[in-house]
């Protein structure tokens, strides 16, 4: 053998091993980090939560959430219950939060009967109903975390998209946006379900009518908006049944 071939195979010899080494390292990095990754998307959603029932360190303008190191405790004195609605079955369930949705949507589409988690908070006498919803915005997923009462009366909202235009679409997870939807009936003057519809020339542009079921739309942003009504009214009226329940 030449020293020529000798040279290529030790070359590809201590490549492979490099090789080898590096996934090792990868798969050792990936599986030490797991823990951590659950546990931030865990105080995550607790945040998230919390936000959308008013425990938050906003200021004037900005949308702030707890901090990390608070969220747990937060989470523990405010969140009284959490529930799994699964049809007329209504379970507590402590690890509720760590609920899929996009998971638990798709299941529903093959025909499984959908888990639906409930958060109840209880802030200064009042209580407070947290529904995680799911939908589709211009370019990808959007979500929201929606606090109501028992009339279903929009007390609080926290949204947030993985791919919206900046400046545009995105401003759905500003204050101005969101702050919007506090106070908005979900009901009609009839008392049947209709949700809100993020609205361009709904002649309220300060928002001083809350039973119209309207938000002043977002400018430039028409898809993203109408996304954020589908989602409401096709994630929130699932809960309907829950909260009749309420009124008796």
């Amino acid at each position: 053998m030449s020293k020529r071939t000798d040279s290529n195979s030790y070359t590809m010899i201590f490549a492979v091993a490099m090789v080898l080494v590096v996934g090792t390292m990868l798969a050792f990095t990936a599986s030490s980090l797991r823990p951590t990754i659950t546990a931030n998307q865990r105080i995550e959603k607790q945040q998230n939560i919390l936000y959308a029932m008013g425990v938050n360190d906003n200021d004037e303008t900005s949308a702030n959430f707890v901090s990390t190191d608070i969220a747990q405790e937060e989470f523990e004195k405010y969140i009284k219950k959490q529930l799994v609605i699964q049809g007329d079955k209504v379970t507590e369930d402590d690890k509720a939060f760590l609920i899929d949705i996009k998971k638990e949507q798709t299941s529903a589409k093959e025909g499984n009967e959908r888990r639906l988690p409930l958060f109840i908070g209880e802030k200064d006498g009042e209580t407070f109903y947290i529904a995680p919803i799911r939908g589709k915005g211009l370019w990808d997923a959007i979500w929201a975390y929606i606090s109501i009462d028992k009339d279903m009366v929009i007390q609080g909202a926290y949204f947030d998209h993985k791919g919206e235009t900046a400046g545009l679409g995105a401003n759905i997870k500003q204050r101005f946006f969101m702050d919007d939807f506090i106070g908005e009936h979900l009901l009609s003057s009839n008392g049947n379900f209709k949700g809100v519809d993020v609205a361009k020339g709904n002649n309220d542009p300060l928002n001083e009518d809350k039973t119209d079921n309207e938000v002043d739309a977002i400018a430039g942003a028409t898809i993203t908006g109408n996304g954020v009504s589908a989602m409401i009214k096709d994630e929130l009226k699932l809960y309907i049944p829950y909260f009749k329940t309420l009124k008796k």
